[in-house]
């Protein structure tokens, strides 16, 4: 086993720590020479580069859906499966990402890290702060099924209320 010096992470082989201990340094030696940006891994430089090259290897089964990387076709797949693998432990809402379930969590531990810069009003959730925003430049998302008439969010309690009235 390598272990790192400057963590303690243990790796089977020496190639591994070298990859990992460019963390450490910042050290990105492959660029992609269409934008600049640079990566630790060649690995990591080619799946970047299938961002400008158009190229979706990974494709649905289920619905043909395309996609970059394996995991963004992985995470897709539980649309059709309804695997919803990270759980809440506080109230047991469960929830398809990780990156779902950490912003929900914010809602148990009162952290609102979205502001609006026009009112100061602040929020959970990005996506709250975005709706609001809406309110602002007098945006008309919704529209009622029955009358045609548009509306902004804000007309209405919260999100869930909104989707019964459409």
């Amino acid at each position: 086993p390598y272990k790192c010096l400057e963590c303690g992470k243990s790796f089977n082989l020496r190639g591994n720590l070298y990859t990992h201990q460019k963390i450490h340094t910042g050290e990105k030696p492959y660029k992609c020479l269409e934008c600049g940006k640079s990566f630790t891994q060649k690995g990591n430089l080619y799946k970047h580069q299938r961002i400008h090259t158009g190229e979706k290897p990974y494709k649905c089964l289920e619905c043909g859906k395309s996609f970059t990387q394996r995991g963004n076709l992985y995470k897709h797949q539980r649309i059709h499966t309804g695997e919803k693998p990270y759980k809440c432990l506080e109230c047991g809402k469960s929830f398809t990402q990780k990156g779902n379930l950490y912003s929900h969590k914010r809602i148990h531990m009162g952290d609102k890290p979205h502001k609006c810069l026009e009112c100061g009003r602040i929020f959970t959730l990005r996506g709250n702060l975005y709706r609001h925003q809406r309110f602002h430049t007098g945006e008309k998302s919704y529209e009622c099924l029955e009358c045609g008439k548009s509306f902004t969010p804000q007309l209405t309690s919260n999100y869930s209320d909104k989707k019964k009235i459409l």
